[in-house]
């Protein structure tokens, strides 16, 4: 009988001990406060930020061409459909192209420019060397170029729209 409490109570002693050891941190990593959100990379290595300081979190990923591609709601026409030679309006009554290559780099007729360019949920987004800045959307059935001049962005009112098809469409 003896063999038997004695039993007991060292499985009720495991038992009321084992928590603690549960709670424990890792051995060798840092305890940081609620107020933070740590990252640990492949390497192992760690860094801390104040969650005060972060406004937002954007997970970026590339595609296969390297190109910075940012998850998002996307109602529009996929990347590759964007790549290739756009005709597009000027602002003027006139038109210009705009070639789209799979790398990101971008090439415009007027003035010989060029630029880089991302696909962000569903729309084209190119900056061009001189500043400027001009978008490809889909509305609607159509495609439309909406341009912005240097200083404004892609959520300002554009300096003018113009109707856009691209000239050399792939098969996706």
């Amino acid at each position: 009988m003896r063999k038997i409490v004695v039993a007991a109570g060292l499985v009720t002693m495991l038992l009321l001990t084992a928590p603690v050891g549960f709670a424990a941190p890792p051995s060798g990593s840092k305890v940081v406060n609620s107020g933070t959100i740590v990252i640990v990379f492949k390497d192992g290595h760690r860094q801390s930020f104040n969650l005060a300081e972060i406004a937002r979190v954007e997970f970026p990923t590339t595609d296969q061409a390297g190109a910075a591609n940012v998850p998002g709601p996307s109602t529009g026409p996929s990347r590759g459909h964007f790549i290739g030679k756009w005709e597009a309006g000027d602002g003027n009554g006139g038109t210009f192209f705009i070639t789209l290559e799979e790398n990101g780099n971008a090439f415009r007729s007027i003035g010989n420019k060029r630029g880089k360019w991302v696909y962000i949920n569903g729309e084209v987004q190119i900056t061009w060397d001189d500043g400027a800045q001009d978008a490809i959307r889909k509305v609607g059935s159509k495609y439309r170029k909406f341009a912005y001049h240097e200083g404004k962005s892609f959520t300002d009112e554009p300096d003018n729209v113009t109707d856009a098809h691209n000239t050399t469409p792939k098969v996706i």
